[in-house]
């Protein structure tokens, strides 16, 4: 048991203060204040770099009863993690559980935090905080836990957070004869899995690199964080590799990029979808997916040219989930189609890309 508990305290950009105790790594940290629905699943989430830069709270009240698994590595990626290391800036949660209990476990979530350096609070009113996200929508705030230590609200989404997060240089992951390019904005490992046991080779290249120096099959634009616009390079590279008429699968972030390179537009969300049970309706065959996403911008489905078409719409708000072209082999989805938390299987969106490649 914890016996010696820190105080600490989130602050919010509009003065709110929540009170809680400190259960990682003591140091102030600043960042966006977002929330995540999972009720499972922190180990992936917290590695999932399309959380870079943000100060994540967890709605499901108890975390960290099953501990952290092994860094057990498979085709050269962590197995059960999305990335290298833990993305988020910091965490929040009401009951952090000292005693963990799972067969895979190899230490506690604290542990991992403090190694990692990152600041984690307990024993705040996550209901409460929620609320006011929900209410106000995503806002700036910051944990501090040393106040003789001056930390002031930051922005992360003014800042290159996808060239934090993506590789430096090419990798090659080898499967099968047809390969893809794997755009990497800050791509999860369970993206290029998903590849690999449909046999198909990635090169997995950063993504501000000139992919159409490569040849191969097909693109994939990968999920990542902050705002779309901020990747200049990545989508004029895409616009060129367009004019090629290949493949094109945008993800999440990559989503948005291939509609601004198509000439759309897009804008942050007010709310953002962080979560895994977030309802998109297909048009056309009006079926209902239950899916899992983390983003706060989306694509302005009016701004679309005649050549494309929306694919999906979330069924909470209306936003854009997805779009398609009418003729060439270019498609994306704002959601993560390799997660399924609900009854039906979303993965039919990498087959129809594969599918498609030559």
């Amino acid at each position: 048991m914890n016996k010696e508990k820190t105080k600490a305290k989130l602050i919010l950009e509009d003065g709110t203060e929540f009170s809680g105790y400190s259960f990682g790594f003591e140091c102030n940290t600043n960042g966006e204040v977002v929330f995540n629905t999972g009720m499972v699943g922190y180990p992936e989430t917290l590695t999932d770099p399309s959380y870079r830069g943000q100060i994540l709270v967890c709605t499901f009240p108890l975390i960290g009863n099953y501990g952290v698994p092994s860094k057990e590595s498979e085709s050269g990626l962590l197995k059960n993690f999305e990335s290298d290391k833990i993305q988020v800036r910091g965490l929040i949660v009401s009951d952090y559980s000292f005693e963990y209990s799972h067969w895979s476990a190899e230490r506690s979530l604290a542990d991992w935090l403090k190694e990692e350096k990152i600041p984690a609070l307990y024993g705040i009113d996550t209901r409460m905080l929620t609320r006011k996200l929900r209410d106000k929508g995503t806002m700036l705030g910051k944990i501090v836990i040393d106040e003789k230590s001056e930390i002031d609200f930051e922005d992360p989404n003014k800042t290159d957070l996808v060239a934090e997060v993506c590789v430096k240089e090419p990798i090659e992951y080898s499967a099968g004869k047809k390969k893809i390019i794997l755009v990497d904005c800050g791509t999860k490992n369970n993206i290029i899995r998903a590849f690999l046991l449909r046999n198909i080779s990635v090169i997995r290249v950063p993504y501000d690199f000139d992919f159409n120096t490569i040849k191969a099959d097909g693109v994939m634009l990968s999920n990542g964080p902050g705002d779309p616009k901020m990747n200049a390079a990545t989508i004029e590279h895409t616009k060129k590799a367009m004019e090629k008429n290949k493949p094109i699968l945008g993800i999440c972030l990559g989503s948005q990029i291939l509609a601004l390179a198509a000439g759309a537009d897009t804008y942050k969300l007010k709310y953002g979808h962080r979560g895994h049970n977030q309802p998109c309706n297909e048009l056309g065959t009006k079926r209902c997916y239950i899916t899992s996403q983390n983003h706060g911008y989306a694509v302005d489905a009016s701004t679309l040219t005649e050549d494309w078409r929306e694919w999906f719409i979330n069924d909470n708000d209306g936003t854009n989930e997805g779009i398609i072209h009418i003729s060439k082999p270019f498609f994306a989805s704002q959601f993560h189609p390799e997660a399924s938390p609900g009854p039906d299987d979303c993965e039919f969106i990498f087959d129809m890309f594969v599918r498609a490649l030559k």
